[in-house]
C-alpha cells in the first residue's frame, strides 16, 4: 500500500507549467527540425515534454486541494477565548481524484501528439496536525465577545521513502511548518454561534523523486507545492454533537525541474535524455471551497468529520483524459481528532 501511494505520488510529480494555451508549449518543449526526413533529437522528445506538462497540470490541483483541505481547524468556528486557550488536531485530509495511467501511453518520436490519457479513480490522502493558540478574547459585546484573535499553526509530514523502483528524498526535512490568524466576528456562546475569518498557509515539504520503469527514468527535483487559503466558518456546539459550515477561497502555486531518460524507439537505437521542459516550471490556480464538518464530543476530545468541495480555476491542456478534467470540481473529505481548553 505504502509503495502504490508513492509511485501515484510520482506520478503527480512529473512536471509543473503556467502556460495556458490548448496547444503545444513550444517554448518548453521546442519542435526540432520539423522538415527533416527523420526526426532530430529535439523533436523526438518534444511528445514526452509536453505529455509531462499535462499530467502535472491534470494532477496538480488535486494535491492541492489534499493538503489545504477545509476547516483551518475541524470543527470550530470561532475563537478560542485568548490566552491559555489552545486547542490541537490531527487529520488526514483524502481527496476524491483520479490518477493518469502513464504505464499505457508511449510518447511518439514524431513530435507532439494529442493523446487521450485513460485514468482511475483513487483517492490521495495528505496527513496533518494543526495547533491553535487564543492570543486574545475580544471585546465584550452583550453575551458574547468580538474581535478575538487566535494564532494558527499547521504542520504536513512527508516522510522519505525508497522501495518499489520510487526514490523519494526530502533534502529540507520531511516536515513542513504552516502557519496563519483567526478573526473572531463572534465567539461561541450558549445562545449565539462562533464566527470567524481565517488565513492560513499549508506547504508540502520539498521533495527529490526518481522512479524507475525498466529502462527508463523521471527525475523531479525541488518539487514544490505552496498553498494559502481563507475560509468564513460559523459553528455551534449542540450538547453532544458539534457542527460548522464555512466556505473560502484556496491559491495553490507548485514549481518542479524534470529530467527524465527513454529508453530508445526507432529511428534511435541509443537511450535519449528527455529535459522536460526546458526550464524549471510553475503553476499557479485559485479555487472556490465549501465544506460542512460534524462533531461528536467525547469527554476530553472530539471526533470530527469533514466533507468539502473545491471548484474553479483554468487549465488547458493539448493532450486530454478520460473521465473528470483537471479543472472539474472535486470532493474531499477529512476525519480527525481535536483536543483544546
Amino acid at each position: 500500500m505504502k509503495g502504490r501511494l508513492f509511485i501515484s505520488f510520482a506520478a503527480i510529480a512529473l512536471a509543473a507549467t503556467s502556460a495556458s494555451a490548448q496547444g503545444v508549449d513550444t517554448q518548453q518543449c521546442p519542435p526540432g527540425n520539423v522538415g527533416a526526413a527523420l526526426p532530430d533529437q529535439t523533436r523526438a522528445t518534444q511528445d514526452a515534454c509536453q505529455k509531462a506538462i499535462d499530467l502535472f497540470q491534470y494532477v496538480a490541483p488535486q494535491l492541492g486541494t489534499a493538503i489545504s483541505g477545509g476547516n483551518a481547524t475541524l470543527g470550530q468556528g470561532g475563537t478560542l477565548g485568548g490566552l491559555g486557550h489552545f486547542l490541537i488536531d490531527v487529520r488526514v485530509n483524502a481527496v476524491q481524484g483520479s490518477i493518469p495511467q502513464i504505464d499505457q501511453v508511449t510518447p511518439s518520436v514524431q513530435g507532439a501528439q494529442s493523446t487521450q490519457f485513460e485514468t482511475k479513480d483513487q483517492f490521495i490522502p495528505m496527513p496533518t496536525a494543526d495547533l491553535a493558540l487564543g492570543i486574545f478574547k475580544g471585546l465584550p459585546l452583550a453575551i458574547t465577545n468580538v474581535g478575538g484573535i487566535d494564532l494558527l499553526l499547521s504542520a504536513s509530514y512527508l516522510p522519505a521513502f525508497d522501495a518499489s523502483g520510487v526514490s523519494v528524498k526530502v533534502p529540507d526535512g520531511s516536515l513542513k511548518v504552516g502557519y496563519g490568524v483567526r478573526l473572531g466576528i463572534l465567539q461561541e456562546s450558549l445562545l449565539t454561534p462562533g464566527i470567524s475569518v481565517t488565513y492560513l498557509r499549508r506547504d508540502l515539504p520539498t521533495v527529490n523523486i526518481t522512479a524507475d520503469n525498466g529502462s527508463d527514468t523521471l527525475a523531479v527535483n525541488d518539487l514544490s507545492l505552496k498553498t494559502k487559503a481563507w475560509r468564513v466558518v460559523a459553528s455551534k456546539s449542540l450538547l453532544l454533537f458539534g457542527l460548522a459550515v464555512g466556505a473560502g477561497q484556496d491559491q495553490y502555486e507548485s514549481s518542479a525541474d524534470v529530467r527524465a531518460s527513454v529508453a530508445a524507439q526507432p529511428p534511435f537505437t541509443t537511450t535519449r535524455t528527455v529535459a522536460a521542459p526546458t526550464n524549471p516550471i510553475s503553476q499557479k490556480m485559485t479555487r472556490t471551497n465549501y465544506f460542512a464538518d460534524l462533531s461528536i464530543n467525547l469527554l476530553i476530545l472530539k471526533l470530527t468529520g469533514e466533507i468539502g468541495q473545491v471548484s474553479g480555476g483554468t487549465v488547458n491542456t493539448f493532450n486530454t483524459f478520460s473521465g473528470k478534467q483537471a479543472a472539474d470540481s472535486r470532493i474531499y473529505g477529512s476525519v480527525g481528532a481535536r483536543f483544546g481548553f
